[in-house]
């Protein structure tokens, strides 16, 4: 049921992104591309985030990665 959940998320979070890049592209001025870019970057993020997490290759912390490993 976790990645059912995971999938409909990745789906759309797609969706968005095809649809923010479409107003991206029918938007006529700086000023009106500004937000739709802000908005399409964010949704990027969670976009890869999500499917990062779906593929099983979170990320590991910069404090994970230096914190020593217990030898026992």
């Amino acid at each position: 049921m976790y990645l059912q959940s995971l999938a409909r998320d990745l789906y759309r979070s797609q969706k968005e992104v095809e649809s923010l890049e479409k107003q991206l592209g029918e938007a006529g001025s700086v000023s009106e591309q500004e937000p739709i870019k802000e908005q399409l970057r964010v949704t990027r993020a969670e976009f890869e985030q999500i499917r990062k997490i779906l593929e099983g290759k979170k990320e590991q912390s910069r404090a994970s990665l230096y914190k020593p490993k217990p030898r026992f």
